[in-house]
C-alpha cells in the first residue's frame, strides 16, 4: 500500500507539471484512444439496428463486462512486469499512472475559455468551450460560456482526478484500468438515445457506482481549495451547497463537485441548457447566488481547482507515510 500512495503521489505531480503531451499523442494512440477503440468494436458488433431491446441490453452487459475483465488482467500483467524490475519499474509505473489522470490538460482547458473570452470575445469564448463541453456554442452568451466551463472544470475534477487516483489506490493498475474503461465506455456509449438507451444501459449504471466514491470525496477537496484560495466562508459554502443542491442535477453523482464549487464561487450552476438542439430543463444549484458568471469567476475556480489538486497530492503523501508506519 505504501509503494502504491507514493507511485501516485509522484504520478500526482507529473501530471500537474507535464500533462499530457500533445507531441507524443500525434505519433503513438493514447491509451483511452485504444480503449475508445474497442468500445467501438464492440458497438459495431454487438449493437445491430434489427436487435430487440432485450438482446441489446444483455450484449452491452456482456460486452462490457468482457472489457472490464480485459482491462483487470492488462493491468494486472502490467504491474508484474514492473514489479521485478525495482525503482526503474516504479518509474514506468509513476508514468502509467500519470497518463490517466486528468489535472493539468482540464486546467489548461478551462484557461482557454478564459482566455478566448479575455482576448476574442464571445466568440472566442465559445470556441474554447466547444471543446470541453457538448452543448451547442451557439446557444451559449458569455455568462453562459463561463457557467459551462466552470462546472466542466468541477465535474472532471472528479471523474478525471479524484476518481481515477481513488481506484488506483484501491486496487493499482488493474483498478485504474478498468475505471478508465468504463469512463471511456460511458462516454461513448452511455448516452439515453435511441441508439444506446439500451445497449449502454449497463455501462452507465456502472459508470454512475464506480464515480459514486469520488463525486462525494471531491466536495471536500473543493472545500480545502477554496479555504486556500478564499478563505474559510468559500469552504463553508461549498460543503453546504453541495449538501442541500446536489441532488438537483439530472446526474446522481456529478451534482456534487458542480454544487461544491457554485457555493465556493456564490454563483448559480447548471439549470437550463440545450444539448444536439434539444433543451434540457434542470434547476439552478445554487439559485440565491449571483445568476450572472464572469470570466473572473472563471479564473477563480482555476485557483480552487490548483488548490484542490495540491491538497489531493498532500494527503496521498500523508496517508503513505501513515501506511509505512503501521
Amino acid at each position: 500500500m505504501t509503494e502504491t500512495l507514493l507511485i501516485l503521489f509522484l504520478a500526482l505531480l507529473l501530471d500537474r507539471l507535464v500533462g499530457d503531451p500533445d507531441r507524443l499523442w500525434q505519433r503513438v494512440p493514447h491509451p483511452v484512444v485504444l480503449f475508445g477503440r474497442a468500445i467501438g468494436a464492440m458497438d459495431g458488433l454487438f449493437n445491430g439496428k434489427r436487435l430487440s431491446p432485450a438482446t441489446r441490453r444483455f450484449n452491452g452487459a456482456a460486452g462490457i463486462a468482457v472489457l472490464l475483465a480485459a482491462s483487470l488482467f492488462a493491468g494486472f500483467v502490467l504491474h508484474r512486469l514492473f514489479a521485478p524490475l525495482g525503482v526503474v519499474g516504479a518509474v514506468v509505473e509513476v508514468v502509467v499512472v500519470a497518463v490517466f489522470l486528468a489535472q493539468k490538460s482540464l486546467h489548461d482547458h478551462v484557461r482557454a475559455v478564459s482566455t478566448g473570452l479575455k482576448d476574442d470575445g464571445l466568440e472566442g469564448g465559445r470556441r474554447a468551450v466547444s471543446m470541453i463541453v457538448g452543448r451547442d456554442p451557439a446557444t451559449l452568451d458569455e455568462p453562459a460560456v463561463c457557467r459551462a466551463g466552470i462546472e466542466s472544470l468541477a465535474e472532471n475534477f472528479s471523474d478525471g482526478v479524484i476518481a481515477p487516483a481513488l481506484w488506483y489506490a484501491l486496487l493499482g493498475l488493474p483498478g485504474l484500468f478498468a475505471y478508465k474503461m468504463l469512463n471511456t465506455a460511458d462516454s461513448m456509449i452511455g448516452h439515453r438515445s435511441e441508439k444506446y438507451l439500451d445497449f449502454g444501459w449497463a455501462s452507465a449504471r456502472l459508470d454512475d457506482l464506480a464515480n459514486w466514491p469520488a463525486a462525494r470525496l471531491s466536495i471536500l477537496f473543493i472545500a480545502a481549495g477554496a479555504w486556500l484560495a478564499q478563505g474559510r466562508r468559500a469552504a463553508r459554502a461549498a460543503i453546504g451547497t453541495a449538501l442541500r443542491d446536489a441532488g438537483l442535477h439530472r446526474s446522481p453523482n456529478s451534482g456534487w463537485p458542480e454544487a461544491a464549487m457554485a457555493g465556493a464561487l456564490g454563483i448559480g450552476l447548471a439549470g437550463p441548457r440545450i444539448y444536439g438542439g434539444a433543451r434540457v430543463d434542470e434547476p439552478m444549484m445554487n439559485a440565491a447566488g449571483r445568476t450572472v458568471a464572469t470570466v473572473a469567476d472563471i479564473d477563480l475556480s482555476l485557483r480552487i481547482f490548483s488548490a484542490a489538486c495540491a491538497v489531493l497530492a498532500v494527503t496521498v503523501l500523508l496517508a503513505a507515510g501513515l501506511a509505512a508506519s503501521v
